[in-house]
């Protein structure tokens, strides 16, 4: 190993970075204005309904402390497909918004430093009833999914995306979340970075305990091709990028 190297990447596991920034010279305090809480999308877009909140409310009867003791990452699924109802629970607990602040801020079932939330979600959908396969973005403002693409082949792209990891392509469907850098860096600066990893980890044990709730099963997945997977889901690859993602189906 090169220790220098070493000693360089563990810079970003501390907050050193913190005393080297000028938060008066941010973004947030030079009175630019904060980004949307929520990537926009064309006027006009078909949307899904998805289930609504408060439908969700009785969907596991499982209490917290077995959620925790059984939770396990899981990397053979069922043919088994989700229900709408299901997916809907699992894409609120992630991501979803319990109340708008207003424009530019809103409380989500996950923390985020600052309330900024820098992540996307975004769904390759293998079999989800009701659901054509291909990939959807989920918009939590309207608790609704936006269509994206239907490329062919979806299942071998993803998994090769993935570095070949074949489980990745034979979920009911697999989570791949995104990061949108700007909206932490306008009030962080490159202090920004740390936490977002840090939020990114909130939102996937989420996932791990809303599985778990509706006897399904994920595997948070770190390890892919970037430049493939961000085509796959047409992001530019610096404003906007592909940084975690987690297969979950029924087992």
């Amino acid at each position: 190993m090169n220790r220098s190297e070493i000693n360089k990447f563990r810079y970003f596991l501390k907050d050193s970075v913190r005393q080297t920034i000028d938060f008066y010279d941010t973004d947030q305090n030079r009175g630019v204005a904060p980004p949307p809480i929520e990537k926009p999308y064309p006027e006009g877009s078909g949307l899904i309904d998805l289930v609504p909140v408060l439908e969700l409310q009785n969907i596991s009867s499982l209490d917290f402390m077995t959620l925790i003791k059984n939770r396990s990452s899981h990397r053979k699924f069922l043919p088994v497909a989700l229900t709408l109802k299901e997916l809907s629970f699992l894409l609120w607990v992630t991501q979803g918004i319990r109340k708008v602040a207003g424009p530019t801020a809103a409380f989500r079932t996950v923390p985020s430093a600052g309330c900024r939330h820098s992540l996307e979600t975004y769904l390759s959908i293998f079999n989800v009833e009701s659901l054509e396969v291909g990939i959807y973005r989920y918009l939590p403002v309207e608790h609704k999914l936006l269509p994206v693409s239907q490329p062919d082949m979806l299942s071998i792209k993803v998994a090769a995306a993935a570095l070949g990891q074949e489980f990745v392509g034979k979920s009911a469907v697999t989570f791949i979340w995104s990061v949108v850098p700007y909206r932490m860096e306008w009030r962080y600066d490159i202090a920004s970075h740390k936490v977002i990893a840090i939020d990114a980890g909130h939102v996937c044990q989420n996932l791990y305990l809303a599985c778990e709730a509706i006897h399904a099963g994920t595997c948070a997945v770190a390890a892919y091709n970037q430049d493939m997977m961000d085509e796959l889901l047409g992001l530019d690859g610096n404003e906007e990028f592909t940084i975690y993602l987690a297969p979950v189906g029924k087992v």
